[in-house]
């Protein structure tokens, strides 16, 4: 019986202290989120970047989603940041694109922008951080954040019976 209790108590020490924007801050848990890959702690100022532009968009919560700090907004993904994702070698964001931006920035840049494993059949764009500036990385990631939002919250057509 005391075994179970101080079993009960870890658990509780472990999982019990979320912070404010949703990420596990126990210290097992958190690492999970932590940036891995080549170089972490490029990869860490990067995700700093990434969390103070999406922290000034309304509504917008960070969770972890596959692995990854995702930013959600409507409950719906709207930015994801992605360490070397199957070891692709980018530090990057996806983030979601108005339809023909997408071939026309990879067209245009592929230093800076290119299409994301999943998503990109969707018209997502990944952006490569070391390659863009906080201005640039900012209109992105607004920009994808219109997308979403105003895709929730327009009505849907009533299909014709």
């Amino acid at each position: 019986m005391q075994n179970r209790e101080a079993a009960r108590e870890g658990w509780r020490a472990t999982f019990a202290r979320v912070n404010w924007i949703g990420r596990v801050a126990a210290q097992g848990c958190y690492k999970a989120l932590m940036p891995k890959g080549k170089d972490p702690e490029a990869a860490e100022e990067h995700l700093r970047r990434v969390r103070r532009i999406c922290s000034t968009l309304p509504d917008t919560v960070e969770k972890p989603s596959h692995g990854e700090p995702t930013f959600f907004s409507s409950k719906k993904v709207c930015v994801m940041f992605a360490n070397n994702h199957h070891n692709d070698g980018h530090i990057a964001v996806w983030v979601a694109a108005s339809p023909g931006v997408q071939a026309e920035l990879v067209h245009s840049s592929p230093e800076k922008y290119f299409v994301p494993p999943y998503v990109g059949k969707g018209g997502w764009i990944g952006i490569e951080l070391d390659a863009v500036s906080d201005e640039e990385l900012a209109f992105h990631i607004r920009e994808a954040w219109g997308l979403v939002v105003l895709r929730k919250s327009r009505p849907r057509k009533k299909e014709k019976a």
